[in-house]
């Protein structure tokens, strides 16, 4: 199946025209300030993002395919956004699932239960009962989704998003430096008529960053 979306979005691309070089400060931006990235001689990537966001749930799918069609070239990483109490729960719901390794497992379920089955999990009680009925162990969810690990997992999230200037999701840092989304992207050459072309944009750029990077 990501096979067929690479596929799908690599053809896009070139019904695009993109051969035309990103611009800096049109397509993507270059950070002020370098952050400090632990993927060492690989290309750290990074999405900021947030479950209850439709247009991070539409860009899942091809930004995994992406990911995982990168390989050794990178490491992805994904921060969930902190946006107000209400975002919260949402957030502790993910970094609880990435610290007992239930990301993978659930990650999709998580996006289809708000998106589709229109579940706010906006209160800790409401993410609770969802994982219970994943078949999780509730206390031993509750009691690591209100650990001090979590809670700092959080912290720094929101710290993250500072340093790298997130004020809208889904974005993506690449190597400290760059910043892209399907936003930006869309910002140069004919705008995307459908959300296929506006996922292959920015794809294209990430590329293009990712390239950048290894040249350093």
């Amino acid at each position: 199946m990501m096979k067929k979306i690479w596929l799908a979005l690599a053809l896009c691309v070139m019904a695009l025209g993109a051969s035309a070089e990103p611009k800096n400060g049109v397509d993507y931006k270059t950070l002020p300030a370098a952050q400090a990235t632990e993927a060492g001689k690989k290309i750290e990537v990074t999405e900021f993002f947030a479950y209850s966001c439709p247009h991070c749930n539409a860009f899942q799918p091809p930004l995994s395919a992406w990911a995982k069609a990168q390989g050794a070239n990178i490491v992805f990483k994904r921060i969930h956004v902190g946006n107000g109490a209400s975002t919260l729960p949402q957030q502790r719901l993910f970094f609880t699932l990435e610290a007992l390794g239930l990301q993978e497992q659930l990650d999709a379920k998580v996006f289809q239960a708000m998106h589709v089955e229109r579940l706010r999990l906006n209160t800790d009680e409401l993410v609770f009962d969802f994982i219970a009925k994943q078949g999780i162990d509730r206390k031993k969810f509750s009691d690591a989704y209100n650990s001090f690990g979590v809670a700092a997992r959080v912290r720094r999230a929101n710290a993250m998003m500072e340093a790298y200037q997130v004020d809208s999701w889904p974005l993506i840092a690449i190597d400290g430096r760059f910043i892209t989304s399907p936003a930006l992207a869309n910002n140069g050459g004919k705008p995307a008529s459908n959300e296929a072309e506006l996922h292959a944009k920015v794809l294209a750029v990430m590329d293009h960053l990712v390239k950048t990077a290894q040249a350093k």
